[in-house]
């Protein structure tokens, strides 16, 4: 009866987070409603528009977070709710007060930062196509089996690894691996590398499902080690490959994702987690 009580308390758990994903995805700033990422680079007191929206922008000085904005009044565009007529300055995401954007009541926007130090207006729009003809995330029913308990063995220091992107013409960016995670499946022994992100630990694989039921670039696991941890002791993550989700790639082309690292390209299919997006009449959105 534990059991029991147990899978279906997994599954309830499942079923709400599969709607969470759905609300995420189309939300108003959610990955079908990227419309845009505009760079905004070179001398700052030159003045460059972004494709679909109103207003000119300017690259800040070198060090100065996010990017400048000069508009008129009349074309309705406002800055952490304040309406733009003239000149003002539109904080990155990487500044403690970050700027929000608005064009109209569907379309927003935010300035993000490369590890470079520029910037690049992101447009959103609530009405995207993308948005408009989305049908659902094709995803496997859960499997308990996918549950996996992985050893967590940290890496004094981290390594750092090269981890391609899809829009980098291969040019690695540089990640720092905390620790060794691995696991066994079916009598077989895998180890898979998982890198900070923003503050998270982000595991971005593929395995014998990609390009074939799931999508093919590869898929994305965000991971929690055990609270127990320490930082020279090994302990575990759970890894539930149920939550193993598309990346943000996948529903809009304005992404640029990383791709998976050679040593998480696994040759076992993992069927479990998020196969592909679809639109309303079933077939890929993409």
């Amino acid at each position: 009866m534990t059991d029991v009580i147990q899978d279906a308390a997994q599954l309830d758990a499942y079923e709400a987070y599969r709607e969470a994903r759905r609300r995420f995805v189309t939300g108003a700033q959610g990955n079908l409603a990227l419309v845009n990422t505009e760079w905004i680079t070179g001398d700052p007191s030159v003045g460059q528009s972004a494709f679909g929206v109103p207003g000119l922008w300017f690259a800040l000085p070198e060090g100065e977070s996010g990017l400048r904005l000069e508009a008129s009044a009349a074309e309705g565009i406002s800055v952490d709710g304040e309406l733009v007529d003239g000149s003002v300055r539109v904080y990155g995401q990487d500044s403690e007060r970050a700027s929000g954007v608005r064009f109209s009541t569907t379309v927003t926007g935010f300035v993000i930062a490369s590890e470079e130090g520029t910037y690049a207006l992101r447009v959103w729009d609530a009405k995207s196509e993308s948005n408009r003809d989305f049908g659902s995330i094709d995803a496997f029913d859960f499997d308990p089996a996918w549950v996996v308990t992985a050893a967590f063995t940290p890496i004094e220091g981290g390594r750092a690894i090269g981890v391609e992107h899809l829009k980098d013409n291969g040019v690695p960016r540089e990640r720092v691996v905390p620790a060794e995670i691995t696991f066994e499946k079916d009598g077989v022994a895998h180890a898979l590398t998982a890198f900070e992100d923003n503050g998270n630990l982000l595991l971005v694989f593929s395995d014998a499902t990609s390009g074939d039921t799931t999508y093919g670039v590869g898929r994305f696991m965000k991971l929690v080690p055990d609270a127990r941890q320490n930082d020279t002791g090994p302990g575990t993550v759970t890894l539930d490959f149920n939550r193993a989700y598309l990346p943000p790639c996948a529903f809009s082309y304005h992404f640029n994702c990383p791709m998976p690292p050679r040593e998480n390209r696994l040759t076992i299919a993992i069927e479990a987690g998020e196969k592909n997006v679809l639109n309303a009449e079933g077939t890929l959105l993409h």
